[in-house]
């Protein structure tokens, strides 16, 4: 078989590679390639493998010998499922390979707003504290997490494992998601008092029609003014000009921010130099170790449909 990689810039380095993959064919794999230039890389392909190139019927208007398309994520917004599935062509993501990454990330981004590590990392070496009066200078504010109460929107394995580490921090949990559950420290309760009751509001839902910019100017202005927004989920849940206003106004306390709308960020991104806002290059998920279980989910994919037995089959 040939196994043709679509994108293996966003996913392999040299601490991760691709050559699992050879057990099953061919491997030809591409950094990353543009949408125009995938329909001709990949026409005589049995099996696809990528990360957000998007699969639609243009790009698979030549592919009639593939069967398979392996995805580098939990996500499947870039693959036309309905096409896919009439075309006979297998779609497999990889699901929950980034829970413990990106409850990491999460607390990475909440920690650097509550305890202001770069700020005094910043003022010591700037020699700040060799001209300091007193042993403890005060530069900046910071705050104890426990106590405080987190708004978790969504529930599954990521906003699971947030709302574990929360408890580890003596913080109080509450949830809003659309399938509510009985969890012992947790408290369900609906979007409206989550963000009226929430010191952090952290997002872990999926992107979907129902999704789609669900955090706007309505939902910031019910926020405390001192409240952290942060999203590791995708960028298409906010409305970037309404979360740049709110935190321009000080309607809330800021914003830490893993992924955008458009991705890498654009020139004329609108959260780019926002007041209080910490922004990462969409890098929760990709820890060394993450990527690794990543690739060892995608092969065993393969080999699930190989034997005719597929899981995490999303169309």
């Amino acid at each position: 078989m040939k196994i043709v990689i679509t994108d293996a810039g966003t996913v392999f380095d040299r601490f991760v590679s691709s050559d699992v993959f050879s057990e099953f064919g061919e491997v030809v794999s591409h950094h990353l390639l543009k949408y125009d230039e995938l329909a001709e890389n990949i026409k005589d392909a049995d099996i696809v493998l990528c990360n957000k190139s998007i699969m639609d019927k243009e790009s698979l208007k030549y592919a009639e010998k593939l069967k398979y398309i392996g995805l580098f994520a939990t996500g499947y917004n870039n693959i036309d499922t309905v096409y896919t599935r009439e075309k006979g062509i297998t779609v497999c993501n990889a699901g929950s390979y980034s829970t413990d990454a990106v409850a990491q990330h999460t607390f990475a981004l909440i920690l650097s707003f509550f305890s202001r590590v770069g700020e005094y990392s910043t003022f010591v070496n700037n020699g700040g504290w060799k001209n300091s009066e007193t042993f403890s200078p005060f530069i900046c504010t910071h705050n104890e997490l426990y106590g405080k109460t987190i708004g978790i929107i969504g529930y599954g394995s990521i906003g699971k494992k947030v709302a574990k580490i929360a408890d580890a921090f003596g913080m109080k949990v509450l949830c809003y998601t659309r399938t509510v559950r009985n969890e012992p420290g947790a408290e369900f309760v609906s979007l409206e008092e989550l963000l009226r009751r929430s010191d952090i509001v952290s997002a872990h839902c999926p992107l979907n029609d129902a999704s789609l910019k669900m955090f706007g100017r309505e939902q910031f202005m019910m926020m405390k003014k001192t409240a952290l927004f942060v999203n590791t989920a995708r960028g298409g849940i906010v409305d970037e000009a309404a979360l740049r206003e709110a935190l321009e106004k000080g309607e809330i306390g800021g914003a830490a921010i893993d992924v955008l709308t458009k991705e890498p960020m654009e020139d004329d991104c609108l959260l780019y130099g926002a007041p209080n806002c910490l922004l990462t290059p969409h890098v929760a998920w990709a820890p060394v170790e993450t990527r690794q279980r990543l690739i060892s989910i995608v092969s065993d994919n393969i080999r699930a449909w190989l034997s005719g037995a597929p899981t995490n089959v999303v169309n």
